[in-house]
């Protein structure tokens, strides 16, 4: 399936390239979230009348996670959990979490934006999470799980 890319994508491409991608990965996840649309005739034709109008706009949202990025330098946030005797979580702490306790702490994050590559936390104790902001902005910021009093 033929797309033009109308964003960066992460290991696909940037604004204006046009790929090759499986129908399923286009047609459910590409298109749908206004990512890239089918390279026909017309697409490619009004693709390039506005070019200039999806690169200003691709500048802002770039701008805008580089300002968001400047708030979570040297962040941390504390979570309590239930937890046995030797730290062991009864649970787990999870994207959803992290998300929720950033955001109580002042600092807007979403759940999609964290990334758990070891996936969820498991024991008490101080981790580095990575938080995703943009496809060119990431950051690691600190989660401290703390046992239940």
């Amino acid at each position: 399936m033929k797309l033009i890319l109308l964003q960066k994508v992460v290991n696909l491409g940037g604004l204006g390239d046009k790929v090759d991608v499986k129908p399923g990965y286009g047609r459910n996840f590409l298109v749908p979230y206004g990512k890239a649309v089918p390279a026909t005739a017309a697409n490619v034709a009004a693709f390039e009348a506005k070019r200039a109008e999806y690169e200003a706009k691709a500048d802002s949202i770039l701008a805008a996670a580089q300002a968001r990025l400047a708030g979570f330098e040297d962040a941390s946030v504390t979570i309590t959990a239930n937890a046995s005797t030797e730290g062991k979580l009864f649970g787990s702490v999870g994207a959803r979490d992290i998300a929720e306790a950033f955001t109580a702490a002042g600092h807007k994050l979403e759940k999609s934006e964290v990334v758990m590559s070891d996936g969820p936390i498991r024991r008490t104790g101080e981790f580095e999470v990575t938080v995703h902001l943009h496809a060119d902005v990431e950051t690691k910021v600190k989660v401290i799980v703390a046992p239940e009093a």
